[in-house]
């Protein structure tokens, strides 16, 4: 991902974060296959793992077992108008918040481990739902069950972009905070992240 210096975070804590607030990512390789799922970040120590699950009968979690994926995160985006500018002679450009992780994908696929990926999944999504998982018919269950491979993803690399305006002049990223803060909620977001990360907001 091309990355300039001032728009590269590599603060740990801040990129998992931003990870779990935009989980619905994209996995992609290899032959330029792609498919969009929610996952989870987890924490093993030291090592950030993803994790989530396939429906069975999509072929492209059989092309990445063993390979390198990549997974891409995307946060909020927005237009930024050149009006924004003290100089006359600008343009507009879009500021945008991704993540990029790299690991080779491991399947899971025995039955208690993929009912602990659709129970970790709910609980984080909504925990009500896990009783009356838990309370449906074995054979159901595991039919559903039958029907996905999980997966896990230890990562070994990530990549942070946030694109929020950080090497324009004080008061033109006064002013991009003060649009995105009356705008849209992906402004709204793209505002709050310019508070946290950018001095003399």
């Amino acid at each position: 991902m091309y990355t300039p210096t001032f728009n590269q975070v590599t603060d740990r804590n801040v990129l998992i974060e931003a990870m779990r607030a935009y989980s619905f990512a994209i996995l992609f390789g290899p032959q330029l296959q792609a498919t969009h799922l929610p996952l989870m970040v987890k924490e093993e120590g030291e090592q950030i793992v993803l994790l989530g699950h396939f429906a069975r009968a999509n072929p492209h979690w059989a092309a990445l077992v063993g390979h390198e994926t990549l997974v891409v995160f995307t946060g909020p985006h927005s237009y930024v108008s050149p009006s924004n500018y003290t100089e006359p002679l600008s343009v507009p450009t879009w500021n945008y918040i991704a993540i990029h992780a790299y690991g080779t994908l491991e399947v899971v696929e025995d039955e208690p481990g993929k009912n602990d990926l659709v129970e970790a999944l709910v609980q984080v999504n909504e925990p009500a739902y896990r009783d009356q998982w838990r309370a449906m018919p074995d054979g159901f269950r595991r039919t559903m069950l039958a029907g996905i491979v999980g997966f896990r993803i230890p990562v070994t690399r990530l990549e942070g972009k946030f694109k929020i305006s950080q090497n324009r002049a004080e008061i033109e990223r006064r002013n991009v905070h003060a649009a995105h803060a009356a705008g849209s909620s992906d402004e709204q977001e793209l505002a709050r992240w310019m508070e946290r990360l950018i001095p003399q907001i």
